[in-house]
């Protein structure tokens, strides 16, 4: 089997400063699946363009890591016409190229963290063979349970003020909130749930905040009658092969149905589209089994 590997999954695997234990998860899971990984002619010309002499060298000296294709497939005009109104600069080229690697069959998979190539995937019949880093590590931990490495990863509550803020896991958080520092240093008193790997990097993080019927909930339409309530606040896990997603959900529910709420209330406002998807798949799951 072979796995074509986006520039960005290049970029994110190679970078030299601290990454998301995501990504290591997926190149368990390329290595215990036998897959082969591959990069794209168009690819290594990207890494190329960089004007940085560190990250330069940094990006030669790891591209002997992954095999290479030799050749750029012609696309079918087939192919080019379930496209043909899309955009068309140099950057989407590049995307409906890899597209098409997988589209003739060069190619077994492609995995990328580019929204508009997932896009373009349902396009060309291809849905079920671009991946996201996620959507790839839930696909291969669920269809091969024997081969999870299971560790003890214990979630606990600490203080936000117990928290360093400036850890990679809250990047997206920072990038999507304006004023999310400010918010989060203001709750340095109060607490919230948290996963830790075994070399101290955050996975999971849970913040749930108790309401009742004093609530102002006047910028929410359709308006919200007064009740008690429990929000979901914060909530944010990294995909690790482990189940951890559905662990966090059920801390949710067990604080729910301990305090009787008489309503749950989970705001969510995603950064991206399959981060959507992972929750509400979680979701789902928790709901069929208290059914």
């Amino acid at each position: 089997m072979r796995a074509l590997l986006d520039t960005n999954i290049v970029i994110h695997r190679e970078n030299t400063k601290a990454t998301s234990y995501s990504i290591g998860k997926l190149f368990y899971w390329l290595d215990k699946l036998h897959y082969e990984k591959l990069i794209h002619p168009y690819t290594v010309s990207e890494l190329r363009k960089y004007h940085n002499p560190q990250m330069q060298d940094l990006y030669d000296a790891k591209l002997d890591a992954y095999g290479q294709m030799k050749s750029v497939a012609p696309q079918s005009e087939q192919f080019k016409q379930l496209l043909a109104d899309t955009p068309k600069t140099l950057n989407d080229e590049i995307d409906n190229q890899l597209l098409f690697e997988v589209f003739c069959g060069r190619a077994d998979i492609l995995i990328t963290e580019d929204r508009r190539m997932a896009a373009k995937a349902a396009r060309v019949n291809l849905a079920d063979r671009v991946f996201s880093i996620s959507s790839f590590i839930a696909k291969a931990s669920r269809e091969n349970p024997e081969l999870i490495e299971y560790k003890v990863l214990s979630v606990k509550q600490e203080y936000f003020g117990n928290i360093d803020i400036n850890d990679p896991f809250f990047d997206t958080f920072k990038t999507a909130y304006p004023g999310f520092e400010a918010w989060f240093a203001g709750k340095c008193d109060e607490r919230a749930y948290i996963c830790r790997s075994d070399k101290s990097d955050i996975l999971g993080f849970l913040y749930l905040k108790t309401e009742d019927e004093t609530e102002d909930y006047s910028d929410i339409s359709p308006a919200f009658s007064k009740k008690r309530r429990l929000k979901v606040g914060t909530f944010k896990v990294e995909a690790t092969g482990f189940r951890l997603g559905e662990r966090f959900i059920k801390i949710i529910f067990d604080n729910a149905i301990d305090v009787i709420w008489t309503k749950y209330m989970l705001r969510c406002s995603w950064t991206s589209p399959s981060s959507a998807h992972f929750m509400i798949c979680l979701l789902v799951g928790a709901f069929a089994s208290m059914v």
